[in-house]
């Protein structure tokens, strides 16, 4: 059996000394495949040393996170085409980039204004880099999924190249992504008691194109809620999954990671 955590940030585990031992412990819970996430200019480079040193277990996606966007966007995103440019280990993906409405300053209604303008620019840019990378999109969506939507249907990027990561929406809005062909990931809010609007919204979607992440370290599955988060626990909402779909575990990652495969075209 092969679970792969298709949404990572293992600088967490890096920066405290434990990235060996949470990529054993992934290992040893039939997770064999990890994609590390870029947020900002501070973690693409450790990252594609992650990849280069773990080459088949880890691969690593280069963008800047819509929490990252400061008024330098600009000459942060001008380091992109490097990635793109390595013809020994490319990103699998562009991202994660997008739009977030929840952590911006809810007193100061200015500085928001000005925080979501630069993240609307940002997320065009990076998506008319992605158009010509031709790779797959890495979406952050809170609070603002149909700008989303608009801006990725503005952009003229591919839908089939289009994941929302951590789909924390419902029925609704996975039937505007399936139409359009994009996919929605799912993290460990799939096995949260409250979130029975994520499981309709994985069930409109579909067995056969759903992919599950841990976004680690946050949204850990139950039964280790309220405990940091790491890469071996998506096997644990592997297994709520395959409960809700009413199929063997077996099959579940099977096919989880063959639709993660195919979307990000690893090797």
């Amino acid at each position: 059996m092969e679970i792969v955590d298709s949404h990572t940030h293992l600088e967490s585990f890096a920066a405290r000394g434990d990235l060996t031992g949470a990529i054993d412990r992934a290992l040893n819970a039939g997770v064999t495949r990890l994609i590390t996430v870029g947020t900002s200019t501070e973690d693409w480079s450790a990252y594609r040393q992650m990849a280069t040193d773990r080459r088949r277990v880890v691969d690593y996606t280069a963008g800047l996170h819509p929490c990252a966007v400061e008024s330098n966007w600009e000459s942060e995103l001008a380091a992109l085409p490097e990635y793109w440019r390595d013809e020994g280990l490319r990103p699998v993906a562009l991202g994660e980039c997008g739009l977030d409405r929840f952590h911006l300053p809810k007193k100061d209604l200015a500085r928001a204004e000005e925080l979501i303008g630069w993240q609307k620019a940002a997320f065009r840019e990076q998506l008319s880099l992605a158009r010509d990378f031709e790779c797959p999109v890495v979406v952050h969506s809170r609070g603002a999924f149909e700008e989303c939507v608009e801006l990725i249907d503005q952009s003229g990027v591919d839908w089939t190249k289009i994941v929302f990561h951590c789909f924390a929406e419902g029925p609704a809005e996975m039937t505007v992504l399936r139409e359009r062909g994009g996919f929605g990931s799912f993290t460990g809010i799939l096995t949260y008691k409250s979130a029975e609007a994520v499981r309709a919204a994985a069930r409109v979607q579909g067995l056969d194109r759903l992919m599950i992440e841990t976004d680690a370290p946050y949204l850990t599955p139950v039964p280790h809620r309220g405990k940091p988060n790491e890469p071996a626990y998506v096997r644990h909402t592997a297994e709520y999954a395959a409960e809700m779909f009413g199929v063997e575990l077996e099959y579940l990652a099977e096919v989880t990671r063959s639709n993660t495969v195919k979307f990000f075209g690893l090797k």
